[in-house]
């Protein structure tokens, strides 16, 4: 526990300025507390009693008469009520600030994190769990800090003040109204350790439904086919179901423990009040002193209250806030070397020495594979499914380590280079493209945001893809939606084509980019794609044997295993094309 404080403590350190600002304003309402019986206290003692008006009073006033001290009274009153309302703007409007900005950057922080973990990890995260941390989870944040940590510092500072002055004024009631402290400790201990373990599950089931509607509405095209919205409400439902139980259950836990809290301080406050009646009657206190002790011991125990509240409260979003503190745990598995080489622009020449690959789960990804592949090379890398393919070219872009041998470029490990720099060695046409809820334009220059609007244009015509888009209703401004769904597949990958040439990377990563278009279309994209090949090694995951006449080698992969090389592919996969004379030579 001590330790989710003290990780809140450090993440909130940069705003250690703007708290301690909210801290010192949330301390004043202390003193100001303490004032606000004191015009009671002296309409009781000195207007409606015969008292004497107090002599800090007296010497501020020319005439102490019983309507100067009723004005005076007034006066203070109005006095103190204006300070504390100003008090509470100030206190809200940094509050405010504070905590947005708490939120945004815990956010930021997250994400950035999340991002520079390894395939593995996201491979075994849910994509929607780690949003819902990020989004929702990071936000108990602020809660901790601004409504939890400080409120209780400031309650701690409010209930000594309250508790010395009203020792000073009597100390037996003071000590009968802090009886019930232990009887509110040990209810919060108890509370709390029932909240946290009700919180725990309520965030897991939180995220499962939340994770239900996500994946329904990026999927609705094959839930509206299949006509499965039913049975998604189903599960939606009883997901939320769950989650409705538990919260209920927590929310009744909250509740018998606030009303077991009122129960306490009501028993404290009826004790204090009878025994302080028989304290005016034996003439110890006056009524006005009675008033002010028991408006004391009432503000003594709004901080008691709060204390305890707030403990338990504590526990809920320590929960959410633990759940976003361990995503900062994960350790990145792709380390970046001590002395990383730097590297502009690479050769080409890719090297596979003996590399091997075992997933976190023991099944193995690659076994032994051995490859020179020479710089401008075009390599078509076939396999049924699971053979290992994408996982080849995983190793290439260095998101995973292999566990055994290296690959190189231009003779060195990857493991070597500066990750940042090795990256922008690749572009990269995928078999579904991916794009983003942001105009065309934004989208051709995802690889490289300085293009100017010229190089964008070029890459477009290079991509055969400038003539669609001018005809789109804001052209290259246009904004193409989730997932660029307002495009067809076809144009959707010509965008994703003119991505690559405006990348302009030396090494070409293309997964079966023609597979789900037609045959038109499909003819239009091979020839922007063999421009794209030219003078770059290119590495082409395929399963048409039309995508692989552009290759000049084909490697076949089973079970992790290079198991066939076929060299000039275009004689022994499709003869037709071949010239006469032509050779093949085959390594098994």
């Amino acid at each position: 526990m001590a330790s989710s404080y003290l990780r809140v403590l450090r993440q909130a350190r940069p705003f250690w300025r703007q708290l301690s600002g909210i801290a010192a304003l949330s301390i004043i309402s202390a003193p100001l507390a303490l004032l606000l019986p004191l015009p009671v206290k002296i309409a009781v003692d000195s207007v409606l009693g015969s008292g004497p008006v107090p002599a800090w009073l007296a010497w501020m006033m020319r005439d102490a008469t019983t309507s100067s001290a009723l004005v005076a009274a007034v006066g203070l009153l109005l006095a103190i009520a204006v300070i504390n309302q100003i008090q509470a703007l100030f206190a809200w409007y940094l509050q405010t600030c504070t905590a947005e900005g708490l939120v945004w950057d815990f956010r930021a922080q997250l994400l950035r994190h999340v991002q520079r973990l390894p395939m593995s990890f996201h491979d075994r995260a849910g994509a929607y769990d780690l949003a819902y941390r990020i989004q929702n989870d990071a936000a108990s944040i602020q809660y901790i800090v601004i409504q939890g940590i400080i409120p209780v510092f400031t309650a701690t500072c409010t209930l000594a003040a309250m508790l010395y002055v009203s020792v000073r004024m009597d100390l037996k009631l003071a000590w009968i109204a802090m009886s019930i402290a232990p009887i509110l400790a040990l209810l919060t201990r108890k509370c709390s350790s029932i909240v946290r373990a009700r919180s725990t599950m309520v965030k897991q089931l939180d995220s499962s439904a939340i994770a239900v509607v996500q994946e329904v509405l990026a999927s609705i095209r094959v839930v509206k086919a299949f006509g499965q919205q039913e049975r998604e409400e189903k599960r939606f439902v009883g997901q939320s179901n769950s989650r409705v139980r538990n919260q209920i259950k927590l929310a009744t836990v909250q509740g018998w423990f606030n009303l077991l809290i009122g129960l306490t301080i009501a028993l404290g406050s009826a004790a204090v009040l009878y025994v302080g009646v028989g304290h005016v009657h034996r003439g110890l206190l006056t009524v006005g002193d009675l008033l002010v002790i028991i408006a004391y011991i009432a503000q003594m125990y709004e901080p008691l209250r709060l204390i305890s509240t707030r403990t338990a409260d504590l526990q809920s979003w320590i929960v959410s806030v633990d759940r976003a503190f361990d995503l900062l745990q994960e350790r990145t598995e792709i380390e970046e070397a001590v002395l990383p080489r730097s590297l502009e622009r690479a050769g080409g020449d890719v090297e596979f020495c003996g590399v091997s690959f075992n997933y976190n789960n023991g099944r193995s990804g690659l076994q032994d594979i051995s490859l020179v592949i020479p710089h401008g090379a075009r390599v078509g890398v076939i396999g049924t499914t699971g053979a290992g393919k994408t996982t080849l070219i995983h190793m290439l872009m260095r998101f995973y380590d292999p566990t055994g041998g290296e690959v190189r470029l231009d003779g060195v490990d990857l493991r070597d280079y500066r990750i940042a720099d090795l990256r922008r060695q690749f572009a990269v046409v995928l078999q579904e493209p991916v794009l983003f809820n942001i105009s065309i334009a934004e989208n051709i220059a995802y690889g490289n945001p300085n293009a100017s609007e010229e190089e964008i244009f070029a890459a477009a015509q290079a991509a055969h893809c400038h003539d669609f888009v001018l005809r789109q209703p804001q052209g290259y401004g246009t904004v193409i939606g989730e997932r660029g769904d307002r495009l067809s597949g076809g144009e959707r990958q010509r965008i994703a084509l003119a991505r690559a040439f405006l990348r302009d990377a030396p090494i070409l990563i293309l997964d079966e980019p023609t597979s789900s278009i037609d045959i038109a279309t499909e003819a239009e994209i091979m020839r922007a794609t063999e421009d794209l090949m030219r003078g770059r090694t290119t590495f082409m995951i395929a399963h048409r044997l039309s995508t692989l006449r552009l290759c000049d080698m084909v490697v076949r992969l089973e079970q992790g295993r290079v198991v066939e090389i076929t060299h000039r592919v275009a004689t022994e996969l499709l003869p037709e094309t071949a010239g006469p004379g032509a050779k093949t030579l085959l390594l098994q």
